[in-house]
């Protein structure tokens, strides 16, 4: 594994800057509590599969698509995730079926927006296998410090702050939606000009 690249994947999760990508990570975790952890550690594995396969292709030029359209989806994929939380009926998570496919198609997306900032690192680099998993490496646990951070927070505000925990869950997934839900707005603001 390449310590820069690991280094270089770990800074993305965590910068503010890409705050696109922590937004869907909240909405993927805003249903859950610490003792769920295993189930969201699944979550987010999933995700990085998703988006390491776009990232390699995209990064080998197999697949090649427009920056615009993926800076539009990402933030799509975001209220789709958090939408769905709103309207679950139930307070607990049954099953990881929905979410697994969220984070494992939309991580596919994800990996797009990865892309152009790892292609331009890269540079004419030949071997890419190194810093491609270095980098995805990376990511998986920034985003694990996240979903940590994002769990422990639900639990002390449910168990502690003595908050209904689909109050909670109604009050996260609808911040995150309204955040991405502008994201939205000013992608079509975009493609219409």
């Amino acid at each position: 594994m390449d310590a820069l690249y690991f280094e270089l994947g770990w800074q993305h999760i965590v910068n503010w800057d890409a705050y696109d990508h922590i937004l869907f990570v909240i909405a993927l975790s805003a249903i859950y509590l610490l003792r769920d952890w295993k189930k969201v550690l699944v979550l987010v594995t999933a995700f990085t599969i998703g988006h390491s396969v776009t990232l390699a292709l995209s990064v080998l030029n197999i697949i090649r698509i427009p920056s615009e359209i993926v800076e539009f989806l990402i933030p799509v994929t975001i209220c789709i995730t958090a939408l769905s939380n709103i309207l679950r009926k139930t307070e607990q998570p049954q099953s990881l079926q929905l979410n697994y496919f969220y984070a494992l198609f939309f991580g596919l997306i994800h990996g797009l927006g990865f892309s152009n900032y790892l292609k331009s690192l890269l540079g004419s680099q030949a071997n890419i296998v190194q810093p491609l998993l270095g980098f995805n490496i990376g990511l998986e646990v920034g985003q694990i410090v996240i979903v940590m951070a994002i769990l422990i927070f639900s639990t002390l505000i449910v168990n502690i702050g003595r908050i209904k925990r689909r109050d909670w869950t109604m009050f996260l997934s609808s911040a995150t939606f309204g955040a991405a839900f502008i994201m939205v707005l000013e992608g079509i603001r975009t493609f219409s000009e």
